[in-house]
């Protein structure tokens, strides 16, 4: 958990430094909203599971404070996420769940003009979930009953922008776990559009 903090606290060095450092610029700020899908898996230490991808969607929130080439973003997105496991018994089962995403991600205009932009970008992401559910397997049921509502995970990406509209695609992974009797943690992968409404 301390090497966890550790990198927590390099990211928000990192995104204080860049911000100070653009800061003779003076900012623009973007206000917009946002949805999408999810592609969700969550990895194990447990040789008995093996986690699948499964689709899911999110919608949000979105902010963005523009220093050129620079810029600094923030979410608050539901998403409503679902991955699978293959048993080693043979059997499946399904793991549900919805949650509350904060990301906050520096980003870098590769390409900046007025109407089009191409885009990198990467941070750090604060997840609530609730409403978990899992099916079949009285064992999984057992193993995540005990399901972690906090998650801190690192996010980043490629963007572009054109005009008003905004497309995302990113990775995000999990720092900690979300049941920690299989360690396990969430992977996943997004696609987001959006619209800058000013």
């Amino acid at each position: 958990m301390k090497q966890h903090f550790l990198a927590v606290c390099s990211l928000l060095l990192c995104i204080t430094c860049s911000v100070e450092t653009n800061a003779q610029q003076t900012p623009v700020i973007h206000i917009g909203v946002k949805a999408g899908t999810n592609f969700t898996k969550t990895s194990s230490e447990s040789s008995d599971l093996k986690g699948k991808y499964g689709l899911g969607y999110q919608a949000g929130v979105m902010a963005r404070v523009d220093f050129n080439r620079l810029y600094l973003q923030g979410e608050a997105v539901f998403n409503k996420r679902k991955t699978s496991y293959d048993l080693k018994d043979g059997s499946s089962s399904q793991l549900k769940w919805n949650s509350i995403d904060v990301p906050v991600v520096v980003g870098y205009k590769i390409v900046n003009s007025s109407d089009f932009n191409f885009r990198i970008f990467a941070g750090g992401v604060y997840s609530y979930a609730f409403n978990d559910n899992i099916s079949t397997s009285k064992a999984l049921l057992a193993g995540f009953k005990k399901f972690d509502k906090s998650n801190i995970g690192i996010t980043g990406g490629i963007g572009v922008d054109y005009k008003n509209f905004t497309v995302d695609l990113r990775y995000e992974t999990g720092l900690t776990s979300i049941s920690k009797e299989f360690k396990s943690r969430p992977h996943s992968f997004s696609l987001g559009i959006g619209y800058f409404l000013f």
